[in-house]
């Protein structure tokens, strides 16, 4: 691991000291000018960047090459306000905006293509927006918008507006081709082209990747190999223009999830026998899963499967001039997902193998006189010092959306008015099967057999396990959520004199969700004529002592939702690169998919989450000099907090929220572009309010003023840029992450520590082809961006699971524009 991070900076700073004085013209600018930047994010039209009354960052095409994420998540991090964990790996990662806290995922932002959702609501249990989204070369552009006129212009969305907007064909025919390899095995092609069919008139793009690769973190497999393709038609009129579209995703990627980790004083270190920075549980000798359902047949699944989404999308955009400045613009998509969705979720933290097997039942224990471990895979007797208890979680999904987005606009003398009608129907149905898997605390795990040698094979009770699985299936969930809105909305731009402009937008939402639970009992395998190996029935093991069986009763739930939503802002723009603007709005979140399940029987106990948030910003934008600074405060109340525990049961618990800080972006050119440096950073204190009342186990809790769980107070991103010549390049990225509590009592054995990751790179402009190379956590740091919110604390040891950032590695690519 060090030689690997000692060649990385070595490699950099060769091609830096060995270029530096090769010519003396600066390579074209990475950062597009914000000055003369058009955003249309959160606003009724487009509009020049300094007369928007948002906070939004923006990225180009080009700023995106030459970042290289590798992930949405990963790009991201590049926005102030928005704290996003990348550790999951290319998906499932979390984004947290302005300090507003959830169990993860993409819940008080929506992610979107082209103004409407890739799926109506990001934050559904397994189903992380980023799931079913990929950055590639058919992407044009990114608006970020934080906050604001979100809650106007989408759903669920207080927290702001992610838009990815694709690239389409003009004139002159242009495409990008990309060939990528890295040092986890990574070889992956990215291609695009557009142009027109008939000049002035039709216009194609088409374009997309393919990858494969081995995982950062070591699995013994394919870690992520799949695709997507992306193409439209475009044909512009005269009085407006129409456009057809289709996306095909069918991607596979493994999901890391957290690992052991020892404390040591205020720092995390690496547990014996486990690599943090390229180890996982989940690995190749644990893949396959087949377990006999007690309503007969087997449960077979294949952890290499991971997260793999299946995502077809078709949409259309038309837009009419009507005469008489009044236009129209209506957008439709219809998406249909198949997701199967396999991860390795640890239950809880590694415990020592002799105190698992004899503690009491009450102490955490097997309660057994003797025992004994044996490999599954080849019967060797062993005696590991830790055993590890891992849950082997399989999730498939059915999810369809069809939304449509109708909108008329009238502009005047001084301004436009935008009113819009907004239509969206949503299904997401899902199977769970779960079971418990027992290995070795180590990250090439082992499967164990565990069982009593006191006893004879075929005594009752002999085994704890079957074939290395310590609970068959002990938990079966099948349930749909359905959601139908309809939304009115209504935006003003008023230019008050040429200086002050004032914004205002209302948006009605009348919103339906349904949706029903299948109830499960238990059974188990002693009278199904089974046997575990062949000869002896299943009366000899426990592990098939609780297994679910669903059954023949449903719970079916309704909840309505009549909300309105608001906003207003003023913006003064001083000079043509100096403005400041102000702006209050008021949103909602409507309750997430585990807390319409976990209170089925009563939905009088949860509520929307209502947002109150005020910001005032400052905006200087020049040739080369941009900056923003804009201070916020946000109230949210009856946020809820609904964890899936390990053992399958969930939090349930209700909060109100505070917080205060400010997002400082920014960038600068220096030595006629010789240096470059972008930077943004927050600063925030999240506090709960108000936040009392009863655990589960019947003891009281109180966390009122303790700080927000996961949300740092600080983090940033510096990334400094040298254009040695005018075709070589040479950068840096640093990435701070403050520290965080795990949960909401704010522990001391709960505090991820903060950490700094570093990145590096160099790139080559030979006429219309670059070379670049890019490194990644090149330093090999151990950053915590998450604890194990799925399980309690291990009390009474110093081992910690936590979801560390993912070790070195660099990739290498070659593109051609043309």
């Amino acid at each position: 691991m060090k030689k690997r991070s000692i060649f990385l900076m070595v490699a950099t700073a060769s091609l830096y000291f060995n270029n530096v004085y090769a010519q003396e013209t600066p390579q074209d600018s990475i950062k597009t000018s914000s000055i003369d930047q058009i955003v249309i994010t959160g606003n009724s039209g487009p509009k020049k960047k300094i007369e928007s009354s948002t906070a939004i960052s923006t990225f180009t095409a080009k700023e995106i090459q030459k970042q290289n994420p590798i992930s949405a998540a990963a790009l991201l991090q590049r926005v102030p306000g928005f704290a996003v964990e990348t550790s999951g790996g290319e998906v499932g990662n979390n984004l947290f905006a302005r300090g507003i806290p959830s169990a993860g995922a993409y819940e008080f932002v929506q992610v979107q293509e082209d103004g409407l959702p890739v799926f109506e609501d990001g934050a559904l249990q397994f189903a992380n927006a980023d799931n079913f989204f990929r950055v590639d070369n058919t992407v044009n552009r990114l608006e970020a918008l934080r906050g604001g006129s979100g809650s106007i212009y989408a759903n669920n969305s207080p927290g702001g507006l992610i838009n990815f907007i694709t690239k389409e064909g003009t004139n002159n025919f242009r495409g990008t081709a990309k060939l990528e390899t890295g040092t986890y095995g990574l070889m992956r092609t990215d291609v695009n082209v557009g142009g027109a069919l008939i000049q002035d008139k039709l216009f194609f793009n088409v374009g997309g990747f393919y990858r494969t690769d081995n995982g950062i973190r070591k699995t013994g497999f394919k870690a992520n190999n799949g695709g997507q393709i992306r193409m439209n038609l475009k044909y512009v009129f005269d009085k407006g223009y129409a456009k057809i579209y289709y996306k095909k995703l069918d991607d596979r990627n493994t999901f890391y999830l957290p690992i052991p980790l020892t404390q040591d004083g205020d720092k995390l270190k690496e547990f014996p026998g486990f690599d943090a920075n390229y180890g996982t549980y989940s690995y190749r000798a644990l893949s396959q899963l087949s377990i006999p359902q007690a309503g007969g047949g087997f449960f077979k699944r294949d952890l290499e499967n991971g997260i793999h989404p299946k995502v077809d999308v078709v949409g259309a955009e038309f837009k009419y001039d009507l005469g008489n400045n009044f236009s129209v613009l209506n957008k439709t998509r219809y998406t249909n997902i198949n997701m199967e969705y396999t991860g390795m979720f640890p239950a809880g933290a590694p415990k020592l193998a002799s105190a698992y097997a004899t503690d009491l039942v009450k102490d955490g224990g097997l309660g057994m006189s003797n025992y004994q471990y044996s490999l599954v895979s080849t019967g060797a007797i062993v005696n590991p010092e830790y055993i590890q208890k891992l849950g082997f979680w399989a999730i498939d999904k059915q999810m369809n959306n069809f939304v449509n987005d109708l909108q008329f606009n009238y502009k005047f003398d001084k301004g436009n008015v935008t009113a819009g009608f907004y239509k969206s129907n949503w299904k997401s149905h899902q199977y769970w099967n779960w079971s418990n898997i027992l290995t070795t605390a180590t990250d090439r795990p082992q499967l164990l057999n565990l069982v009593n040698p006191s006893m004879d094979p075929s005594d009752v009770g002999y085994s704890q396990t079957y074939n290395g699985v310590k609970d068959m299936s002990f938990l079966i969930r099948d349930s749909q959520i359905q959601g139908s809105l309809n939304d009115l909305y209504l935006n003003l731009d008023y230019n008050i004199t040429e200086a002050l402009s004032f914004n205002g937008g209302i948006r009605y939402s009348r919103d339906f969700y349904k949706g029903y639970g299948v109830n499960t009992t238990t059974a188990n395998l002693n009278n199904s004529g089974l046997t575990t190996d062949g000869t002896h029935s299943f009366t000899t093991t426990t592990a098939d002592d609780n297994m679910a069986v669903l059954g023949n009763k449903y719970t079916y739930w309704y909840y309505d939702i009549n909300k309105v939503s608001y906003t207003m802002a003023a913006n003064y723009k001083i000079n043509r690169g100096n403005a400041v603007y102000a702006r209050f709005s008021h949103g909602f979140r409507s309750p997430n998919e585990e807390a319409y399940y976990n209170n089925m029987a009563n939905l009088d106990q949860i509520k929307p989450v209502r947002t109150n948030q005020l910001e005032i910003g400052y905006k200087y934008y020049s040739r080369n000099f941009d900056i923003g600074v804009i201070p916020f405060y946000s109230t949210l109340k009856d946020l809820s907090f609904t964890d899936v525990f390990s053992d399958g049961t969930s939090e349930n618990k209700f909060a109100n929220t505070t917080n205060l800080g400010v997002e400082i972006e920014g960038y600068t050119r220096l030595f006629n572009n010789i240096l470059e440096v972008t930077f943004n950073g927050t600063i925030q204190n999240p506090k709960y309010k108000d936040f009392t009342g009863r655990n589960a186990n019947g003891t009281t809790f109180d966390y009122d003023g303790n700080t927000v769980r996961r949300m740092p107070k600080f983090y940033f991103n510096i990334s400094p840029a040298v254009n040695i010549t005018k075709e070589w390049r040479a950068y840096v990225s640093m990435n701070y992450y403050g520290k965080r509590f795990q949960n909401e009592g704010n522990t001391a054995d709960n505090i991820l520590p903060s950490f700094t990751e570093f990145g590096a790179g160099m790139s080559y402009q030979l006429g219309k082809i670059r070379f670049a190379v890019d490194g990644t956590n090149i330093f090999n740091t151990i950053g915590i961006t998450e604890g194990d919110p799925r399980s309690q604390t291990v009390t009474g040891t110093n081992i910690r699971m936590a979801r560390p950032i993912l070790g070195a590695a660099a990739r290498a690519s070659i593109t051609l524009d043309f």
